[in-house]
């Protein structure tokens, strides 16, 4: 302990050192090294200034220790006296104000309410009596300000309600001189548009306690004095200068406390009500009625004062279920004050009294009696004396005057009273001329040095205002607690408060008490802000020591015999102080240093909390290695689980891959954004390690998993899957199956339809492997369907030979060499002539005859004899076949030249009078055409209108053919002169130059027509039409003696040109007259407008 006490207090020095050099006052050895430039502050820097440090440490002093020195005040003052700007039109009697209204009685008994909101509207109700016939005693204005009771000297009272213009006579309270009144506040301010006062108390100047009911509603047939009892007279028959009830507990009031007071005694009334206060009726008079034989508690103290007062002050006060918190009765010896207590079961329920002398006034050598105040009122902090000439504040915690003020009178003039708000809590100040406002500011100021001197601290921290203040309290608290031992206590306060971090740590060193110390450091660190980044590492590393320390000495505790029956005790603190440890790590894990934290657990030897530290900060790979080292390769693996730097999986995946590979594996799986090719290594541990072959293997497990799920399309990963799958460690040398699955299911590019592995790597491997099934799948998967079938056979696999075979789908020629190669093999080979036969109904590409030339030369022919006979009948049917087909095509042949036949002979009637369907004109004027649908055209008509729908070759072939005749026609091919037409005769002297004439050669040329005029003119539609012109077209296919369709007669002596002539005319009457082309161009035009574009139609105007 010693040697850790010293280590404590080097510590604790290099911190004093550390905050020297903050105060720039380090040695010269110091001096001379360049440090950083680093905002740094030392433990002991506070937010209070010094002139706040030396207050509080006189004031500390103060509490006990030393001298007690003046208290500064505050600026603020405590209360103000003001006067308030307006002008009595009469001398001021009385005067009451309650929720900001005020009600004033003048000597010309006229009563003047102001409602403090709207203080410029005044309202002045007179009473109608002379000032001869009456004198205002008092008025007496409820708590909501609504109610207001006026009583005189002469014994009559008056009610006034807020909104009547005057007030009404109560003449059952005639001859009553009212002295004090009782409100029912809870009732009153709970309701703010009530009528009524509800049930209240008031005390008369013969000693009698009244209860009454007044109401202000209009009623003809109920006066406004509901009712009106006595409840109990005091013997003395003194006036009852005080009354005050209330009803407990708020929520449920079954109880009643009634306080009243003369001159020299208090009352206490306590007991049941007869009803709730809210039900109507009667209230207080069995409650009374108890007092008859039995004398109520009664507290006396005689004088010669011939008035006293009863106040009370209220916590919230608007409230109206709000209870009072203490009272203060003026009485001859001074102000009787205390707390009261609403506990049923008390006798007394006014504790803590004490009786407070009025102040003196004059000389400290020779003072004056005191004097009795006209008036006084009662604040939270504060008794108010009111004088003839002076207003006095005295405090009520410690009985010292706080305020004093002048009034300022004027000549004669005389000090009436003081009057308070019970709701507003406003204090008002009223002579016979003016009215003075007593303006409560910071009352509360000086409080918390009060009961910062009565050693009260928590309240004095509820009233420090200022952080100077708080720091005080603190201060004093801190030592207080120190010196009565309770440490730790003591060290949360001074945590809170400008005692240097120096003094705390060396005073609880010196103590021994580590614990607390422990809990001052903590504290402080909390409350160090966050960019004091030297001091809270510094802080947190000293706390890491003091932990670990203790947690040594709490492991020596459970190791020493001599505390064997408080083991269990130490066990549990210990756990308890890890648990802390814990929690701190994870607290203030950004103030620690790494390597000084670890260099600290491991110089305590605590591996668990080395572990903890790690895995807090983030320090997996620590962690990892640990568990690795010990070959904890589960734990290893689970700490690999909880932390997402995935550089660790490929780091430490080869050692763990290697002990304990399937949880290895379903961590990986867990881990979906793994890069399985740095996975590689580590998949290769297990390739040739020994493996139980009842056990999958793992490496293949996950592989299969990022190819087929992930969709890994890497072919370094798909040709490990292979490597796996085709070595002999991964199965048994003859199980091919998971092997074939993955060849045959794995996915392939959809470019190019092959596997991602590389075809050539996967059957090296199946063939150094003895892979036969393997290899001849990779055959087809390459196309080499030979290859595959002849490794199939060559195994003897026939049926995988088979499978192959029918590969090739789209080349029959391949099949039906792969399938001989099979029958080959069958006959030759297996030499079994039956199996050979039963082969061939597994095919239809086979006959018998493919096969026979691989039979022996002596074979007998009985085994397939009867396949023989089978396919000898099977050729006789389908020559029968064939047969029927050609006689079906030789009648098929005739029926077509018959009906061409009958086509020529066939015509059609028409009328003398047909017309031509384009030009209206008759048909039989000209060379014309009649078509099935009896439609009929001219022969230039019809060229017109077809060449308007036909496509472009259609045009370029007239065109083409329409040059052939012009040109046969102009070189005496066909006599030009022999050709009339009804049309030539019509108009003897019209002649055309033929477009197509000058054209001749480009179309002849097909060369130079690709790149002249022709070229463009071929390939444009319009121009096309253009240059077909009807009129010539039609004078060459009118040849006199032609008939479309039916050949011409002989005119020239040149028979080939006119056969070519006519095979000419032939082809254009197909191209013109194949359909009719009004017919034709209803479907041909159904895109094309009804007017063309430039053209103006007028069919539509009317």
């Amino acid at each position: 302990m010693a040697a850790i006490l010293s280590g404590l207090r080097n510590l604790l020095s290099d911190c004093a050192m550390f905050d020297e050099f903050v105060e720039h006052a380090a040695p010269a050895a110091y001096s001379q090294v360049p440090l950083p430039q680093v905002q740094y502050e030392g433990f002991e820097a506070s937010p209070y200034n010094d002139e706040a440090l030396a207050e509080a440490d006189g004031l500390v002093r103060a509490v006990g220790w030393y001298a007690l020195p003046e208290l500064r005040p505050a600026d603020t003052p405590i209360f103000d006296l003001g006067r308030v700007q307006y002008t009595l039109p009469a001398p001021l009697l009385s005067l009451a104000v309650s929720s900001d209204v005020l009600a004033m009685a003048l000597s010309s008994n006229v009563i003047i309410l102001i409602e403090l909101s709207h203080a410029e509207q005044v309202l002045q109700i007179p009473i109608p009596r002379k000032p001869t016939e009456m004198t205002i005693h008092k008025i007496f204005l409820d708590p909501s300000g609504r109610h207001l009771i006026v009583t005189s000297h002469q014994g009559e009272n008056w009610y006034l309600y807020r909104g009547w213009k005057k007030p009404k006579q109560l003449k059952s309270f005639n001859k009553l001189v009212i002295e004090s009144v009782a409100w029912n506040k809870a009732a009153l301010l709970s309701s703010s548009h009530s009528l009524s006062t509800r049930e209240f108390l008031f005390g008369t100047r013969g000693g009698g306690m009244f209860e009454a009911v007044l109401d202000a509603g209009e009623d003809l047939f109920k006066s406004h004095e509901r009712y009106l009892q006595l409840l109990f007279s005091l013997p003395e028959k003194a006036p009852v200068t005080g009354i005050k009830f209330d009803l407990f507990a708020p929520s449920d009031p079954k109880n009643a406390l009634v306080i009243a007071t003369t001159p020299s005694r208090i009352y206490q009334f306590s007991g049941t009500p007869d009803r709730r206060s809210d039900d109507g009726g009667r209230v207080f008079s069995s409650l009374f009625a108890m007092y008859r034989d039995t004398a109520p508690k009664i507290s006396e103290l005689p004088g010669n004062l011939q008035h006293s007062e009863l106040h009370f002050f209220t916590p919230n006060s608007d409230q109206a279920l709000s209870l009072p918190k203490g009272l203060a009765w003026m009485t001859a010896p001074g102000i009787y004050h205390g707390t009261l207590n609403f506990d049923p079961n008390s006798d007394d329920h006014i504790d803590s009294t004490q009786l407070l002398p009025y102040p003196s006034f004059g000389s400290a050598a020779s003072p004056p009696p005191p004097e009795v105040p006209t008036s006084i009122a009662l604040t939270e902090f504060h008794f108010i004396l009111l004088y003839g000439d002076r207003i006095v504040g005295i405090c009520t915690l410690d009985g010292q005057q706080t305020y004093e003020d002048v009034i300022p009178l004027r000549p004669n003039e005389i000090v009436r009273g003081l009057a308070a708000d019970p709701v507003r809590k406003t204090y008002w100040v009223y002579t016979d001329q003016s009215i003075f406002e007593l303006v409560v500011g910071n009352e509360s100021r000086d409080v918390w040095q009060i009961y910062l001197i009565q050693r009260n601290f928590d309240v004095a921290l509820r009233y420090a205002k200022t952080a100077g203040q708080r720091d005080k309290v603190l201060s004093a608290q801190a030592h207080a607690f120190f010196e009565e031992r309770r440490y730790f206590q003591a060290a949360q306060c001074y945590a809170q408060c400008s005692v240097s971090f120096e003094e705390v740590t060396l005073k609880f060193l010196d103590v021994g008490e580590r614990d607390a110390l422990r809990s001052y450091l903590i504290s402080r660190l909390e409350r160090t802000r966050k960019t004091d980044l030297t001091q809270r590492m510094m802080l947190a590393t000293w706390l890491v020591e003091f932990y670990l320390s203790k947690c040594d000495e709490l492991d020596d505790l459970c190791a020493s015999e001599s505390l064997a029956n408080d083991v269990e005790n130490m066990q549990t603190e210990r756990t308890i102080l890890e648990e802390d440890l814990r929690h701190f790590f994870e607290t203030y894990k950004a103030n620690l240093d790494r390597d000084t934290v670890y260099e600290l657990i491991l110089g305590h030897g605590r591996t668990d909390m080395l572990l903890f530290y790690a895995t807090v900060v983030g320090d997996y790979e620590r962690v990892i290695q640990h568990w690795i080292l010990e070959e904890e390769w589960l734990r290893a693996i689970d700490t690999l689980n909880r932390q997402s730097n995935l550089e660790l999986y490929y780091r430490f995946g080869p050692v763990l891959m290697r002990h304990a590979a399937k949880e290895m594996v379903d961590s990986w799986l867990r881990q979906p954004t793994l890069d399985p090719l740095r996975l590689v290594p580590s998949l290769l541990q297990l390739q040739h390690l020994p493996r139980d072959p009842l056990l999958p293997n793992q490496a293949v497990r996950y592989l299969n998993h990022v190819v087929f799920d992930q969709q890994n399309i890497s072919s370094t990963i798909h040709n490990l899957l292979v490597t796996f799958h085709a070595s002999s460690s991964s199965g048994s040398p003859g199980d091919d199956g998971p092997l074939l699955r993955f060849l045959t299911t794995a996915p392939s590019d959809p470019l190019t339809n092959k596997p991602y592995y590389d075809l050539d790597y996967a059957l090296r491997l199946c063939k150094k492997a003895g892979r036969t099934q393997p290899c001849v799948h990779i055959y087809s998967k390459m196309g080499l369907y030979e290859n595959s079938v002849d490794l199939a056979l060559e195994k003897g696999d026939l049926e995988l030979a088979k499978i192959n075979a029918n590969m090739p789908e789209d080349d029959p020629q391949l099949r039906k060499k792969l399938w001989l190669k099979i029958a080959r093999y069958v006959v030759q080979d297996k030499k079994d002539i039956k199996s050979a036969m039963r082969f061939l109904e597994d095919t239809d590409l086979l006959k018998i005859e493919d096969i026979l030339p691989f039979f022996p030369d002596f074979v007998v022919i009985d085994d397939f004899k009867e396949e023989i006979a089978h396919a000898l009948e099977g050729y006789s049917a389908h020559i029968d076949e064939l047969k029927m087909e050609m006689d079906e095509s030789t009648r098929t042949a005739e029926s077509i030249k018959q009906d061409i036949s009958e086509l020529r002979n066939r015509f059609v009637t028409i009328d003398a009078g047909e017309k031509c369907s384009v030009c209206a004109q008759l048909l039989l004027t000209r060379q014309f055409y009649v078509f099935p649908c009896q439609h009929t055209f001219h022969a230039d008509c019809l060229i017109g209108l077809a060449k308007e729908y036909l496509p472009a070759h259609a045009l370029r072939r007239i065109v083409a053919l329409q040059t052939e005749l012009v040109k046969g026609n102009q070189t005496g091919v066909v006599d030009g002169s022999a050709i009339r037409t009804p049309n030539d005769m019509r108009q003897p002297t019209r002649q055309r130059t033929l477009l197509s004439a000058n054209i001749v050669g480009p179309l002849q040329n097909g060369t130079k027509a690709a790149g002249s005029l022709g070229r463009n003119i071929l390939s444009a539609g319009d121009r096309l039409r253009d240059m077909i012109v009807p009129d010539a077209l039609a004078s060459v296919v009118s040849a006199p003696g032609w008939i479309p369709g039916m050949g011409s007669k002989k005119v020239g002596s040149d028979k080939d040109a006119e056969k070519q002539a006519e095979k000419l005319r032939a082809e254009l009457d197909d191209v013109l007259a194949s359909s009719c082309p009004l017919c034709e161009s209803v479907v041909a035009g159904l895109d094309k407008p009804f007017v063309n574009p430039g053209e103006v139609d007028t069919t539509w105007v009317l």
